[in-house]
């Protein structure tokens, strides 16, 4: 690849709102490089499609979604949205922020979990198209879903050859907890093409965050020493749950907290198709999660049913209830200055 390649970027409209939600009109952004392309909406920042090469150079969509508006805007696990204000689950839905008390909506049995009944998720952004990048931008209000502060949000997805960088800066005018993550889910055999226990798996953490039995971290930040969490060196899946009577994962992994970019998973490889994905980012983070919840209710692309297992979602974020822990990374960003996180998605094949 010459240096300087450039991304193809084309925008066009993917459908209409409901008519309860105005109909507004929904943008699909088009970023295409010679290794990847991908499909964002204006609503939830969704990724809806990604295709990328095997290692014979035929290119598989490897994300699950839905092929029209419609399934995007029913109940869904969240498929390929940016989830805030705070990403993952808040205990009780509650928090104190200097003095004063703020209670959530619960959407998650007893917690708030991605941002509450109507997040980042649901709502529609603006957009600009920019050189290799799409940048989506809103304002959330003050106490919106419970939240204090008008926060204003900015998320750009910019490829380049093989990588797909996200970048995500907000600006409040109270102090306000935030964690942004995408939440797309994967299958490098392609998306549809059943369970994901072929897949080989890494994480670059040598501790993660048990949690009770409402996924809430219990405090304790354990090492992965000897457990069935240590995925230092590369595991296939489906045989270490299987070693380990694990039914899945849906645990953050604790990466070293730095604001430079790091290696955060060699992430995954698929040996049959030699697709694999690389993981980087600047958060302190990353909650790997299999897909334990699909039961074969939801029908993806092309009719294809999604079954438990059939995709996993490396969210790179700041730690689950970091609000109510005061040990773990502080979660809060106050007036004046900046949240900004990057993480970047790898795409090769080999």
């Amino acid at each position: 690849r010459f240096w300087g390649a450039m991304t193809e970027v084309r925008r066009e409209v993917f459908g209409h709102m409901p008519q309860e939600e105005g109909e507004e009109v929904v943008e699909k952004f088009i970023l295409k490089s010679d290794s990847v392309k991908v499909e964002i909406l204006s609503l939830g920042c969704i990724i809806t499609t990604l295709e990328t090469k095997g290692r014979n150079g035929e290119f598989s969509d490897v994300v699950l979604g839905f092929d029209t508006l419609e399934g995007y805007t029913r109940k869904h696990p969240f498929f390929g949205a940016v989830v805030g204000r705070v990403a993952n689950r808040i205990a009780n839905g509650r928090f104190t922020v200097d003095g004063n008390e703020y209670q959530l909506f619960l959407n998650n049995g007893p917690n708030s979990l991605h941002g509450g009944a109507r997040g980042f998720d649901k709502v529609l952004w603006s957009s600009q198209v920019l050189p290799n990048s799409v940048c989506f931008f809103r304002l959330s209000p003050d106490g919106e879903e419970g939240y204090p502060g008008d926060l204003k949000v900015w998320v750009t997805y910019t490829l380049s050859g093989g990588e797909l960088a996200i970048n995500y800066r907000a600006q409040t005018s109270k102090t306000t907890p935030i964690s942004l993550t995408n939440h797309a889910y994967f299958n490098l055999a392609g998306q549809g093409s059943g369970d994901i226990y072929d897949h080989e798996i890494s994480i670059e953490a040598d501790s993660y965050l048990p949690v009770d039995d409402t996924k809430i971290p219990t405090g304790e930040v354990a090492t992965v020493e000897g457990t069935g969490f240590d995925l230092r060196q590369p595991v296939e899946l489906g045989k270490h749950l299987q070693k380990f009577h694990l039914d899945g994962f849906d645990h953050n992994f604790c990466l070293q907290q730095t604001q430079a970019r790091r290696l955060a998973a060699r992430g995954a490889r698929h040996p049959p198709t030699g697709r694999a994905m690389e993981v980087h980012t600047t958060q302190p983070g990353i909650q790997f999660y299999t897909g334990n919840n699909m039961d074969g209710s939801l029908k993806g692309k092309g009719a294809v049913v999604y079954a438990k297992h059939s995709a996993f979602c490396l969210e790179t974020q700041n730690w689950p209830d970091a609000v109510n822990k005061p040990h773990f990374p502080s979660t809060l960003l106050r007036p004046g200055e900046e949240y900004n996180h990057s993480t970047w998605l790898v795409f090769s094949a080999a």
